[in-house]
């Protein structure tokens, strides 16, 4: 509670200083060009200030201002974003406390399958690649059917190139804490109208450190991506064909052996690990049909992910192959409506190619159908749809381990929404969505040790479908030189799914069973930004959420955060340094007193410093590079994050860390 008040005190004292503050035209800009930047939403391609659900958005330049092991952790400082994490490796969404399949992940415009049930399974996506996120923050089912309850993360790739032009580029980075090498190489085209995109990203690192383990064996990892584009411009509209390859092999980290943690620390990844595979095709067009369009877009993908324990055959191995599909028609304006309407689901089929398996075998046939509008009256802007999804779940019999059975899941969706705008700087909008999720194959059929996680678990094969209402209430303020935000959500749960410990002890691992409640979660994001002199930012957040069911506290809630910064931009004039800053911030989480007892433990609040200075380095006018300078956790703090997964076997989160960023770009010119 005090640190709620400290918050209000923060935000009013910020606020009746805009007020005051010298006439800027410089503030950040996304927040500037707040009801002009263009998202996706219910009928295609909307006007942020437009959309009734809170959206945030991510710039280039934000992610590339932040020090992370993968794009994730690049994103989760955003308020109401979080992430459970393995190490500095792998790290899963979480948005307004839910994650793993309640939370959808779009790249290359297909919605990412790779087995992300699993706690400890990452997102197979180049961060490189990613040049901007949106963030859906709330049930999206209407637009993307089952596992978009908690929201979206829609990855988009570096724009086309101008006609007529080239560039390449080259970035580095390196980190401290866990010796961390990086670099991708780029390059992109544009032709005549053929455009083409070509990147190849390699990253690997040594066992991280804190002050209190010192070096934790098997945290180091490797990572390595491929991605090309090749696509058409043309008046009737575009199609576009990506290609991706990416591969990460993590070290598992066991925890303590005789009081010690024992393994590999090197950047060999030794016994035991896993070793990643994610191959993806994905071809998107978008054709022009009178004042419409039509969008077609098919993807193909294959996850494989396997375990390695003690030689070269793997205990787990999983592969997972999956088509996607989606057929949809976008009106024109009529009579101030835009009209959306279409089809999509996917074909999925999961083998079992190891010596152990965790979830049996199974095929899945997915299919949605919608309706969404939009339309804007006076101030209003109205938004609504409805879709209905079926799920056809097969599992495979195996032995006397799992058994054979089928199911089918259906789920009828919908969200109403409106955004006020009373006047041309200030936003007020309110939502109201019904969420669908079918249970995943680990929750319905799971029956084994999973050494990823150190357990038992024992899924149930009669779990029903999570539905969900929630209701969101926001508002946003944009001056030239002050922005300011709040959202309020509540998110009714039923069927909520979770793991909870028995007690019981299986093959000298404690069991987790599968089980379902009704479940509710409260929360609040706050953010602002402020602008007093022209070289000088301010900025604070604060998000934090509450989840409860009928038996207690929900597992995986993050604790309530608070982040301030401050930037001070040295030069944006320079000759040979220009657009310099230097920036410190203070990221504060609280206490998590509210966790499920005896799957779940007290985490002890902790205030992290960091510091980040940055500048382009010109010649004859032209930028030749970028350097950056991050520093998180100057005081090497030992603590532990309450969705870190290896808080529970004793392990504490990295310590202090500077990382050297380096980025070169070479662009022809017109």
């Amino acid at each position: 509670m005090r640190l709620r008040i400290q918050v209000l005190s923060v935000l009013l004292f910020v606020g009746l200083l805009s007020t005051h503050a010298q006439d800027s035209t410089d503030v950040f800009s996304r927040h500037l060009r707040l009801n002009e930047s263009i998202v996706t939403w219910l009928t295609g391609d909307s006007k942020l200030g437009e959309t009734s659900s809170a959206v945030s958005l991510l710039d280039f330049k934000e992610l590339r201002s932040v020090a992370s092991g993968n794009i994730i952790d690049a994103i989760s400082r955003e308020p109401g974003v979080s992430q459970v994490t393995t190490g500095s490796g792998i790290s899963k969404p979480v948005i307004r406390g839910l994650g793993y399949n309640r939370v959808v992940v779009i790249s290359d415009g297909i919605r990412q399958e790779g087995q992300q049930w699993g706690d400890e399974h990452g997102i197979e996506v180049d961060a490189n690649g990613v040049h901007n996120v949106e963030i859906i923050k709330g049930p999206a089912s209407l637009m993307y059917g089952s596992d978009a309850m908690a929201g979206v993360i829609i990855f988009h790739p570096d724009p086309n190139m101008a006609p007529g032009t080239f560039s390449s580029g080259l970035s580095s980075e390196y980190q401290s804490n866990n010796g961390l090498a990086a670099y991708s190489v780029s390059h992109a085209g544009n032709s005549g109208g053929l455009i083409w995109d070509l990147r190849f990203s390699d990253k690997y690192a040594h066992s991280y450190r804190n002050a209190s383990e010192g070096l934790v064996p098997g945290s180091q990892f490797r990572e390595r991506a491929l991605t090309g584009k090749l696509a058409t411009n043309r008046k009737w509209g575009f199609s576009r064909v990506t290609l991706g390859y990416y591969r990460l092999i993590p070290g598992m980290i066991e925890g303590f052996e005789d009081g010690l943690l024992s393994g590999p620390t090197g950047y060999s990844v030794e016994f035991p690990f896993q070793h990643v595979h994610h191959y993806k095709a994905a071809w998107d067009n978008s054709i022009r049909v009178g004042e419409g369009r039509v969008k077609a877009l098919v993807g193909i993908q294959q996850n494989r992910r396997q375990e390695y324990e003690e030689d070269d055959e793997a205990e787990l191995d999983f592969k997972l192959n999956t088509l996607n599909y989606d057929l949809k028609y976008i009106s024109g304006n009529i009579d101030g409506w835009i009209i959306s309407t279409g089809f999509g689901g996917m074909f999925q089929t999961s083998d079992n190619l190891g010596e152990e398996a965790l979830i049996p075998a199974y095929k899945l046939v997915d299919a949605g159908l919608f309706a969404t509008t939009s339309k804007g009256v006076g101030k209003f802007h109205f938004s609504g749809g409805l879709r209905g999804d079926i799920r056809h779940l097969h599992s495979m019999g195996l032995e006397d381990k799992f058994k054979d059975f089928s199911r089918d899941f259906k789920g009828l969706t919908g969200s109403l929404g409106a955004v006020y705008t009373p006047i041309g700087n200030i936003n007020v909008r309110a939502n109201l969505a019904r969420g669908f999720r079918a249970p995943n194959l680990s929750e319905l059929a799971s029956n084994g040790v999973h050494e990823g996680t150190l357990r038992y678990e024992i899924g149930s094969s009669a779990l029903n479908p999570e539905f969900s209402l929630q209701a969101d209430l926001g508002a946003d303020w944009t001056t030239k030189h002050f922005f300011f935000t709040v959202a309020l959500f509540r998110n009714k749960i039923d069927n909520y799914i979770y793991a909870s410990r028995t007690g019981d002890i299986l093959e000298d691992r404690d069991v987790y069973a599968y089980t379902s409640g009704n479940a509710l979660l409260r929360g609040a994001e706050a953010s602002l930004d402020f602008h007093p002199i022209h070289s000088l930012h301010l900025g604070a957040s604060y998000s934090f959420v509450r989840g409860t069911s009928d038996e207690g506290d929900l597992p995986l809630i993050p604790a309530p955060r608070l982040g301030v910064d401050v930037k001070w931009e040295i030069t944006h004039s320079g000759k040979v340094l220009n657009n310099s800053y230097i920036s410190f911030r203070i990221d504060h989480r609280d206490a998590q007193d509210h966790f499920l007892p005896g799957t779940e433990s007290l985490t002890e609040a902790v205030t992290l410093l960091g510091a980040t200075a940055a500048t382009d380095i010109l010649r004859k006018g032209r930028r030749i590079a970028t350097v950056s300078l991050i520093a998180d956790n100057l005081t090497d703090e030992v603590y532990f994050d309450h969705l870190s997964r290896l808080k529970y076997v004793g392990i504490h989160n990295p310590g202090r860390n500077v990382t050297l960023k380096l980025e070169i770009p070479i662009v022809s010119p017109r």
